[in-house]
């Protein structure tokens, strides 16, 4: 059995090469959004032209990154969702969201400290991390029965 992953959520620490490199024994594909920064953040105006207003300069950018992040949930057995510890990744809450509608297996990376605030995104996971290699741990599971040693 293949598992489609997606990789959601913050893009500022190494924590999806430490899943993929951990992964790498495993039946597993992994996609995520865009992590380069400046793409991620000018893809509307470098494609459909400038904006004058940063609303609708950001919003062009959302809507196309759009496109790429529903296709990529959508297409995913499990889509894990990382919120760091010094950025909001407000469009990571959204990806979880989206991933538990559509009845996704859904994993959360996350610290103690956003416990409270990410309560009702704890509550929609069927897991709830705090380091990459866990997440590894419980692909590892799921695809082979096995327990960390």
């Amino acid at each position: 059995m293949t598992l489609n992953i997606y990789l959601s959520g913050e893009i500022h620490t190494d924590w999806r090469d430490q899943i993929i490199t951990g992964a790498k024994d495993l039946d597993v594909q992994f996609n995520s959004p865009v992590t380069d920064h400046g793409a991620s953040d000018d893809c509307g105006v470098a494609i459909l032209g400038a904006e004058p207003n940063k609303f609708w300069h950001d919003h062009k950018g959302a809507k196309i990154n759009a496109i790429r992040t529903r296709k990529g949930i959508e297409e995913a057995d499990i889509v894990v969702v990382r919120f760091g510890e010094k950025y909001k990744q407000w469009n990571a809450a959204f990806d979880a969201g989206y991933a538990a509608a559509l009845g996704k297996s859904l994993i959360v990376l996350s610290q103690d400290e956003h416990q409270h605030a990410l309560k009702e995104v704890h509550a929609a996971a069927l897991a709830v991390a705090k380091e990459p290699m866990q997440v590894v741990e419980i692909l590892r599971y799921v695809l082979k029965g096995s327990l960390p040693a």
